[in-house]
């Protein structure tokens, strides 16, 4: 099998079976989906969309919460994964929307990585859930499971968009990494694929090998 006829055909499976992925963070508008996706790193979506609701309605603006201290966001958020930085980086990030961006989450890849606790993965999500653009963000699922399939060769989460970028339509990109990423989560999952409930596994590289 081609690299390129395996693409089709996982793609294709994809949008036969899941037509609609999205994101499983909670959220109702740009300022609270990258507060959640910050949130979110090393950290499960389950958690995140426990802490948010009471996060959100205490700081619901950059403005509020660029006021916020640091022990007062620690109330809201101490129960996710490294909440004393994520607790720096949201003031820090809420003082820089305000002073910076007029209060605005940015819609470049270059704004989005100046404000802090943001990086390119986390920006490539923003880029797609906020602003509708073609970006592939690579998390620790996207990165195994496009390895493991054989999409991808490489041993950076860079090497793995660019792969991705280059073999993907730009239509399916947003799609795409919600594909791979809920793929990784339920059925490709890193100690244990469930090779056997896996629509894909003809298509896939370690499945072969097995």
């Amino acid at each position: 099998m081609t690299i390129k006829e395996r693409y089709q055909a996982v793609i294709s499976y994809f949008k036969a079976t899941r037509p609609n992925p999205t994101t499983e963070l909670e959220f109702t508008n740009p300022f609270e989906t990258l507060v959640a996706v910050i949130l979110s790193a090393q950290c499960t979506d389950k958690r995140v969309n426990i802490v948010t609701p009471a996060l959100f309605a205490a700081y619901p603006s950059p403005e509020l919460m660029s006021h916020a201290s640091h022990d007062d966001l620690l109330k809201y958020i101490g129960s996710v994964s490294y909440p004393n930085n994520k607790a720096r980086h949201l003031q820090a990030m809420s003082s820089m929307l305000v002073n910076e961006f007029n209060g605005e989450v940015p819609d470049t890849m270059e704004e989005l990585v100046s404000l802090p606790g943001v990086g390119h993965k986390t920006a490539n999500v923003i880029l797609g859930v906020v602003f509708n653009k073609a970006a592939i963000a690579v998390d620790t699922h996207v990165f195994r499971v496009s390895n493991r399939i054989g999409l991808a060769n490489g041993k950076t989460p860079i090497e793995v968009e660019k792969a991705l970028t280059k073999h993907i339509a730009e239509e399916d990109r947003y799609n795409a990494h919600h594909w791979l990423l809920l793929h990784g989560r339920y059925v490709c999952k890193a100690i244990k694929p469930n090779c056997l409930e896996c629509g894909i596994k003809q298509y896939c590289k370690f499945y072969s090998k097995k």
